[in-house]
């Protein structure tokens, strides 16, 4: 069965309106920036926010169509891991887990064997008499989604479940909710603004700005062919719309790149901040993109730093560029700082806007 929901939903000034389905098996990211309306479209799919129009529904069960249907959250066959994990304090882990079976009206010796075998499936079985607040945020993070799987949902939605973490605990329980969801028979939405989160744990992404979907694929296509300045910021390249004829690009600013390969009408022109080396004085040898650049900011990114600069009129205006902490003390880098860009043509990737 494929969850197939239409939400429309006017909030104040925000209209969202977006399509998602869900195949059986399969984890569909909902990826993007705060406000785009991910929250919504999961509160929405989850029966704690009515559409105002559209159509949700689980093949022939409609959960949601106005005004003649609409079902709560507890007739919907769904399992719900929030931000904040949303445990009983009060209750242990067992109990914790075993709610949503009592709920359900299974009986309490059936519902606590359950709840026993979902925590022993994600390692916790030691911490069944354990109250959540003596618990890591990892360990958090786990009981809300055996207490998620444990009723057997036909749809099991994430809300940014792994935001509440340290940067240290994600890496580790990132990859066990990867195997978790794997051996998942159901459908899984994730709702999430990390791309990495996006990338690892998903099937398929679904790119959200402004209440509308402006891209969707896997993550291989989304990130080597990204379509807007916000999902070539997510995959880390640079991003630009021209138009082509043979090897040379128009850009929409005015500026020009040559390319290594031919090409001819409307194009995104993509490429990595790598692609980018800068110089103090122009560069010897005539590279084919080479431009007057100035520099506008400088961020730590890990092991290396990415250097933000504008290159017009003659190139693109703004540039990326990651370099080594030794070439920025090798420039002596300071914002205002003017340079020479060079991008690498057989670097670039085009593709058709």
């Amino acid at each position: 069965m494929t969850l197939h929901a239409d939400v429309r939903v006017q909030r104040g000034d925000f209209d969202l309106s977006l399509e998602v389905y869900v195949e059986p098996g399969e984890v569909v990211a909902l990826l993007g920036p705060n406000g785009a309306g991910k929250s919504t479209t999961l509160r929405a799919i989850a029966g704690l926010l009515p559409v105002g129009a559209g159509r949700i529904a689980l093949d022939d069960q409609v959960w949601d169509e106005p005004p003649r249907v609409f079902r709560t959250a507890d007739q919907r066959p769904i399992g719900v891991v929030f931000q904040d994990y949303l445990l009983f304090n009060h209750l242990t882990c067992l109990e914790n887990v075993a709610f949503g079976l009592r709920a359900r009206g299974v009986d309490k010796h059936a519902a606590r064997a359950e709840a026993m075998r979902w925590l022993e499936a994600v390692g916790l079985a030691s911490y069944a008499r354990t109250r959540p607040r003596l618990l890591s945020g990892g360990q958090a993070q786990r009981v809300a989604l055996a207490r998620a799987l444990a009723t057997d949902p036909e749809l099991l939605l994430l809300d940014e479940p792994l935001a509440a973490l340290d940067a240290g605990t994600t890496i580790h329980v990132r990859a066990e909710l990867a195997q978790h969801l794997r051996r998942f028979p159901g459908r899984t939405l994730l709702v999430t603004h990390d791309p990495l989160d996006a990338m690892v744990l998903a099937d398929r992404l679904v790119i959200v700005e402004n209440g509308r979907i402006v891209q969707q694929g896997r993550p291989t296509d989304i990130s080597r062919r990204p379509r807007t300045d916000y999902v070539a910021q997510l995959v880390g390249l640079n991003l630009y719309r021209g138009t082509a004829s043979g090897t040379t690009v128009s850009l929409a600013n005015g500026g020009t790149i040559t390319l290594a390969e031919p090409a001819s009408g409307p194009v995104h022109v993509a490429f990595p901040p790598t692609a980018v080396s800068l110089y103090v004085d122009p560069p010897s040898g005539s590279p084919r993109n080479t431009w007057p650049a100035t520099v506008t900011g400088i961020e730590q990114h890990a092991h290396t730093v990415r250097v933000r600069l504008t290159a017009t009129p003659t190139g693109p205006d703004t540039l990326l560029a990651d370099i080594t902490p030794a070439a920025v003390a090798d420039l002596r880098l300071t914002p205002g700082q003017p340079l020479h860009a060079t991008l690498k043509a057989t670097e670039i990737h085009t593709y058709p806007s």
